[in-house]
C-alpha cells in the first residue's frame, strides 16, 4: 500500500524551532521526528512513500533522499502554494489503489496495517484514524435551561471526544472530490463525502498518540520518546 506523508506546513506553533528547519525535521530522540514515522512503516512493511513537501523542502529532500537507507522508495509532491491537508492529494499521480495518508508529525505507535485492515473490512471510501481524547475546562460551566435560569453548575468540568489521529486510509475515489491544486483541509473533505452519501469510517486506537503540534506537545513527546523507545522502534538497537 502506497503511503502519503504529509510535510509541506510551516509549523509556526513551533517557532521559533521551526524558522531555520522545517517540522518534520525538529529533533526527537536523535532523529527527525519523520524519520520515526518512515522507520516505523518500513518496520511494518510499506515501501513506497510519497512525501508532499512545501516550506523548507530542500532540506527535506536532502535529509531523506530516495529514502533506501531505511529500505524505502522515496518520492515528492512539491506545492509551490499551501493547499491545506487535502489539497496536496490533488497533485500527486498514479493514486489508483487504496492508500494511507497521514501527517508528519504525530508519535504513535498504532499498527497501520489494522486500520488498513479495518477499512477493508468496512467497505469504506474513507476510514479516519480516531483517538479518544479528555478536554478539561478549567471554568465553571453553566447549563442553561434557555429561560433566563441555570439547570445546573460544573466545576471544572472534562468531557471526551473522539478525535481525528491525522491518519487516514482512502480508496482512489476521494479523488473525484478534490479540486485540481485547490487549497482543501480534511474535514472540509470529510463533509464533502458525506453529503454524497459515501461511506466513511473511523477505526478507533487506544494505544499512544500524540499530536506534536505545540511546545508543551513536542516537550513531552521528547520525554516519552526517551523513556519508552522501544515502544514506538522496537528494532531500534
Amino acid at each position: 500500500m502506497r503511503v502519503i506523508i504529509l510535510a509541506g506546513g510551516k509549523g509556526v506553533r513551533l517557532a521559533p524551532l521551526t524558522e531555520v528547519i522545517p517540522k518534520p525535521l525538529v529533533p526527537l530522540g536523535g532523529m527527525p521526528v519523520m524519520e520515526v514515522v518512515i522507520r516505523q512503516l518500513a518496520a511494518q512493511g510499506f515501501r513506497r512513500l510519497t512525501l508532499a513537501v512545501g516550506y523548507l523542502s530542500e532540506l527535506i529532500q536532502a535529509y531523506f533522499q530516495d529514502g533506501s537507507r531505511w529500505g524505502v522508495n522515496l518520492d515528492y509532491s512539491f506545492e509551490e502554494e499551501p493547499l491545506g491537508t487535502a489539497g496536496p492529494l490533488s497533485r500527486i499521480p498514479d493514486l489508483t489503489d487504496t492508500f494511507l495518508v497521514m501527517n508528519a508529525d504525530i508519535l504513535t505507535n498504532l499498527d497501520f496495517r489494522d486500520l488498513a485492515a479495518h477499512h477493508r473490512d468496512m467497505g469504506n471510501i474513507a476510514t479516519i484514524g480516531a483517538y479518544e481524547c479528555e478536554v478539561k475546562i478549567d471554568l465553571g460551566v453553566i447549563i442553561k435551561n434557555g429561560r433566563g435560569r441555570i439547570r445546573d453548575y460544573l466545576e471544572k468540568p472534562t468531557s471526551t471526544h473522539l478525535v481525528s489521529m491525522g491518519v487516514y486510509v482512502f480508496e482512489p475515489a476521494v479523488l473525484n472530490f478534490i479540486d485540481d491544486s485547490q487549497y482543501l483541509d480534511f474535514p472540509d473533505l470529510v463533509k464533502r463525502l458525506l453529503a454524497a452519501g459515501e461511506p466513511v469510517g473511523y477505526y478507533c486506537f487506544s494505544g499512544y498518540w500524540l499530536d506534536i503540534g505545540r511546545h508543551e506537545d513536542y516537550y513531552r513527546a521528547s520525554q516519552e520518546f526517551a523513556e519508552k523507545k522501544s515502544a514506538f522502534l522496537p528494532k531500534m538497537p
